[in-house]
């Protein structure tokens, strides 16, 4: 039976700084629009309160996280454990993207680990917490990080990038802008 809590609680916070994977979920508001569900890795998630999130959040073929936050601000981040006891967490909250140049960036974007095609830190004001059994979920080991997007990035450089960005990134697979398009059309 599920739990729920108005904020994370310490054992929450040691539970999820254990976890290499985690999980994101959005929707946008329209009844023919998607529901995005995606899974996020590497070193990038960090916990600021017992009430507040982030992750730094790395290029991707969509940006379908940004464009649902930009039009409703509904995120749920989702982390399950694979090894040890078995247990499901998700925070509940409201997202603000947060885009380089800005001074949250440069105050949110020392705290993590810098990240090859780095686009954009998803913050996140959490009003719920909710634990549950996760009895069905596998056990699976963890064998190592891909290098993949790493090195697909560095060898793209920064102007080739912003070109992805510009061709992938602007909008949701629903047509929905994003703050990252916004901010590339501004300053080109």
């Amino acid at each position: 039976m599920g739990k729920q809590f108005p904020s994370m609680l310490p054992e929450h916070m040691d539970f999820i700084r254990k976890q290499r994977l985690f999980f994101v979920g959005s929707a946008a508001l329209s009844e023919e629009g998607h529901v995005n569900i995606s899974p996020k890795g590497y070193d990038s998630f960090r916990i600021l309160s017992e009430n507040q999130v982030a992750y730094l959040d790395v290029t991707g073929s969509g940006n379908e996280t940004s464009a649902h936050i930009k039009e409703n601000g509904r995120i749920t981040v989702m982390f399950c454990a694979f090894e040890g006891p078995p247990n499901i967490l998700r925070l509940y909250g409201t997202g603000t993207v947060v885009l380089p140049g800005s001074e949250e960036w440069e105050w949110l974007y020392g705290g993590f680990t810098p990240l090859e095609g780095a686009r954009q830190i998803i913050l996140v004001d959490v009003h719920k917490v909710q634990t549950s059994c996760g009895y069905s979920v596998p056990f699976m080991a963890y064998e190592k990080e891909r290098d993949t997007l790493r090195r697909w990035a560095a060898q793209k450089g920064e102007e080739g990038l912003k070109g992805y960005w510009q061709e992938k990134n602007r909008v949701s697979i629903d047509g929905l802008p994003t703050p990252l398009g916004e901010l590339l059309d501004r300053t080109q």
